[in-house]
């Protein structure tokens, strides 16, 4: 059995959504769609600026669409904080609603106990001492957690570690 993408995956959850007539879910997914398709077009500018075939460029890779995910459920967040700061809890609670069902998407983030071990593990490699080795270690790290974790708490325990 072909394992299906994510983008497709998207898609087909629209349809259900359409027809089961869940409003948030929907409304979700489709600017979530929205955000993909800018993606897409973003990607053939690129490719045409490069002097490639953009017209080869028909779907986002999953590694792509979750990038697009995670900057979605971003905003939410920012979208959360700044509602809750504006005394505006029924727009809060809008925006947490969209950011559960895109992190449904998202793969688990890593424990505060992993993050830790991760940083260790990347200090311990690039032989960091100081403060001046961050960006070294912070480069590595964010490659490491690849996408598993915010760069906010990866910073946070790096700056820790090497003060």
């Amino acid at each position: 059995m072909q394992e299906i993408n994510l983008q497709k995956q998207i898609e087909q959850e629209m349809r259900e959504a359409m027809k089961r007539h869940e409003e948030v879910l929907l409304s979700t997914l489709r600017m979530l769609r929205s955000a993909m398709s800018n993606r897409m077009i973003e990607k053939r500018g690129k490719m045409a600026k490069q002097g490639g075939n953009a017209s080869l460029v028909l779907e986002l890779s999953d590694e792509e669409v979750l990038e697009v995910i995670k900057s979605e459920a971003k905003k939410r967040k920012d979208a959360i904080t700044e509602f809750t700061r504006g005394n505006r809890p029924e727009a809060a609670q809008k925006e947490t609603a969209e950011l559960a069902i895109l992190e449904k998407y998202l793969p688990a983030e890593l424990s505060d106990e992993e993050v830790a071990r991760l940083v260790a593990e990347t200090i311990a490699e690039t032989k960091a001492v100081s403060e001046k080795d961050f960006g070294r270690v912070m480069g590595t790290a964010m490659k490491k957690a690849a996408g598993r974790v915010s760069g906010d708490r990866i910073q946070d325990m790096v700056r820790k570690a090497l003060s």
